[in-house]
């Protein structure tokens, strides 16, 4: 399974470039069956910025980790598990719905 962090959006101040919103997406592909996650996150003004202009994708990816294991340490690890766990439930269902008569 191949599990993909994207950056969606940023929310920044235009003044100095502060971004203090993330929205993020986690995919998560089996070559056949799929599952995804949205998120976002809100980041605290550090003492120092990086040039907007000079922000990257993998830069953002990892304070958005940064940010959901600061208030649980299992955070990546669990959406992760959940996204695999759909995926699982996908390929071998477990619940169903309908009617026996269709």
């Amino acid at each position: 399974m191949k599990t993909t962090w994207t950056i969606v959006q940023l929310d920044r101040e235009l003044a100095d470039g502060y971004v203090y919103t993330v929205h993020y997406r986690v995919d998560a592909t089996d070559d056949t069956y799929s599952s995804g996650a949205y998120g976002t996150v809100n980041l605290e003004k550090p003492d120092k910025l990086i040039a907007y202009k000079d922000l990257t994708s993998d830069v953002v990816i990892g304070w958005v980790k940064a940010k959901l294991e600061a208030e649980d340490s299992d955070a990546v690890k669990n959406i992760e598990a959940a996204l695999a766990a759909q995926i699982a439930e996908q390929k071998t269902p477990t619940v169903g719905s309908g009617t026996p008569w269709s």
